[in-house]
């Protein structure tokens, strides 16, 4: 989305302080706590396809906002739709790719779809940056804010082709929506090993809070606003090469991979320099590869019907452990955020 790189500098562009930047964050995020699980379950009773069409509505109708009612409240109202939209597509997406994998008789592809998916996605930054760069350039965040109205409304019709297993009689006689919801949540709270990787990706999930400062990084650093879309676009592009080889990498230590990661940022955060943006890429392209991961082992383990409500368990705890993020951001900036990675590191060894 053009507008994505840079809908953080539009609010302090609009005249929003650090705070209440981050009180949007938080309204996000607390979005996103209120509707994951039960869009889950939606998605699982339903149809997953369905979720994903609707998302990009969503997400539409939120940057629409953004543009034509540049304010805290246009943007704030901006967020709760975004949230919806993520809900909706968090676990309806894993869900749908892993049991698709499953009836084609090759679930151990997996963590190498769900690469290469990642990888897309964030190489798809790249294009995005710089029709950023140039539509800010030409129309300034309005235009770039139109345009990104277009391409999620795109992204609904491209999702209404994407294949669906059949559901099976069991599925199709289930007692209903409530039902699902129990034996999401059910299954998360009584099998240990469930609990355990839903725990494990919740925590390394919500590290990806991060990404959402990255152009103020640059801009503290000394980066023209400008050209912060294209002085960041190292960042995803390391990511997507994290994510890419991380199907070839499901035997590492992802807490020590981790630690690594949070000793690069909190380098980076020293230097405070341009150049520390080179280290900061390194340290998102580990974080990505360990993400993929442990992704992959919480697939793994669902056995029951509801996958994608037991994987909005763990989004919801991707959602709280977002709010350490920010936390961390507005006590310490980066520094402080690679402390925190460092202790979710320490956590996963525990976890092992």
């Amino acid at each position: 989305m053009p507008l994505y790189p840079l809908y953080v500098v539009l609010f302090a562009a609009s005249g929003l302080t650090g705070g209440q930047i981050s009180a949007l964050f938080v309204i996000w995020s607390v979005t996103g706590l209120i509707t994951e699980i039960p869009t889950g379950a939606l998605a699982d009773r339903f149809s997953r396809r369905t979720a994903l069409i609707a998302a990009g509505v969503l997400k539409a109708a939120g940057y629409a906002l953004w543009t034509t009612l540049p304010g805290f409240t246009g943007f704030a109202v901006g967020f709760v739709l975004w949230g919806l939209s993520g809900a909706l597509v968090s676990g309806s997406l894993q869900a749908l790719v892993y049991e698709g994998l499953a009836d084609a008789g090759v679930p151990e592809r997996y963590p190498t779809v769900l690469g290469r998916i990642t990888a897309v996605g964030l190489l798809a930054q790249v294009p995005s940056t710089l029709a950023a760069t140039m539509l800010y350039a030409e129309g300034g965040f309005r235009l770039a804010g139109w345009v990104s109205v277009g391409c999620c409304l795109a992204s609904s019709l491209l999702a209404i082709r994407l294949p669906q297993p059949p559901r099976t009689n069991e599925d199709e006689d289930d007692e209903g929506y409530f039902a699902t919801l129990r034996a999401g949540v059910r299954e998360t709270v009584q099998r240990p090993a469930v609990r355990i990787a839903v725990l494990a990706l919740a925590a390394v999930g919500g590290i990806d809070a991060m990404e959402e400062y990255f152009p103020l990084l640059g801009q503290s650093w000394g980066v023209p606003i400008g050209l912060i879309p294209l002085a960041v676009l190292g960042i995803p592009l390391a990511g997507a090469a994290g994510a890419a080889v991380a199907g070839r990498l499901t035997r590492m230590r992802h807490d020590v991979v981790l630690g690594g990661a949070a000793v690069l940022l909190a380098a980076a955060a020293v230097l405070h320099v341009v150049a520390g943006i080179a280290v900061v890429a390194v340290a998102y392209a580990l974080y990505r590869a360990v993400l993929v991961v442990v992704d992959a082992r919480c697939q793994e383990r669902i056995t029951g019907t509801a996958r994608a409500t037991v994987t909005s368990v763990a989004a919801v705890g991707e959602e709280l452990a977002c709010f350490l993020v920010y936390g961390a951001w507005a006590l310490g900036q980066a520094f402080a955020v690679a402390i925190l990675i460092g202790l979710i590191a320490v956590a996963l060894s525990r976890l092992r």
